[in-house]
C-alpha cells in the first residue's frame, strides 16, 4: 500500500490516458473468459428478476450493450468523455463520472457490474470507493466485482503502453475478499487462470448489499 496515494490523485492522467486510448479500446475482442464471466453474472440477475443495472467504468460500452441487448435497463459511468462517448454512439445511456461522483439517487439500481476497473483505486481508498458503489444499488442487490489480482502491488506498471501510465493497485485472494465483506455479503469468489502471468489472475466476486454492519 503507498502511503498518501489517493483515487483523486490518479484520475488526471487514467482519463488522459484512456481518452487517448479509447479508439484501441473500442476495437478491441473480449476473450471469452470474460463472455463467460457476464453471462453467468446475467443468468442471476435474470434468476432474482434484476431490471435495472449500472456499471461503473463502462469502457466502450461492450458488456453494457450485451446486458442491455438482453432486456436489462443500462447506465453506463466512465471517468473518460471519449469512452463515454463511444457507449452513446451505442445507443447507451452513459454519464461522465468517477467512482466517487456516481450522481444518482439511493437504491436507483438493481445491480452493479465493475470488470477492470477497481483496479485503479488505491487500496487505502478501497473502502470509501466500494461504499460510494453501495449507496445506488437497492437492497438486496447484486454487485460484481472483478478484476486482476493474486499478490500486493501497486504503482504505474513499466510495461504499460498508455500514455500517461495507469496507476494500477492489485491485492492478494484473501485481502479483495476481506475489503468485499466489509462492505457487501460475498456469495461467491473464483479466480480465472487466462495467462502466464503468474501469480497474477483474475478474481471474481460476486456481492449483496445486505444490512450495513
Amino acid at each position: 500500500m503507498i502511503r498518501g496515494m489517493t483515487y483523486e490523485s490518479v484520475l488526471d492522467d487514467l482519463r488522459k490516458g484512456y481518452d487517448h486510448a479509447a479508439e484501441e479500446r473500442d476495437a478491441a475482442t473480449l476473450e471469452p473468459w470474460k463472455l463467460d464471466e457476464r453471462r453467468r453474472y446475467l443468468h442471476r440477475l435474470q434468476e432474482e428478476g434484476a431490471k435495472t443495472l449500472l456499471e461503473v467504468g463502462a469502457g466502450s460500452g461492450a458488456n453494457a450493450r450485451f446486458f442491455q441487448d438482453e432486456g436489462l435497463t443500462v447506465t453506463c459511468t466512465d471517468l473518460s468523455p471519449e469512452l463515454v462517448q463511444r457507449c452513446r454512439i451505442k445507443g447507451l445511456t452513459a454519464h461522465v463520472m468517477d467512482f466517487l461522483h456516481l450522481d444518482f439517487p439511493d437504491e436507483s439500481f438493481d445491480a452493479v457490474f465493475a470488470m477492470n476497473c477497481l483496479l485503479h483505486v488505491p487500496q487505502s481508498e478501497l473502502q470509501i470507493v466500494l461504499q460510494s458503489i453501495r449507496r445506488p444499488l437497492k437492497p438486496r442487490g447484486l454487485f460484481y466485482w472483478g478484476q486482476y489480482g493474486g499478490i500486493a502491488r501497486e504503482g504505474v506498471r513499466e510495461d504499460d503502453h498508455y500514455v500517461p501510465q495507469r496507476f494500477f493497485s492489485s491485492l492478494p485472494d484473501d485481502v479483495i475478499q476481506a475489503e468485499a465483506r466489509k462492505a457487501f455479503e460475498l456469495l461467491d469468489f473464483h479466480t480465472v487462470h487466462h495467462t502466464d502471468d503468474a501469480p497474477i489472475h483474475y478474481q471474481a466476486l460476486l456481492l449483496r448489499k445486505g444490512a450495513q454492519s
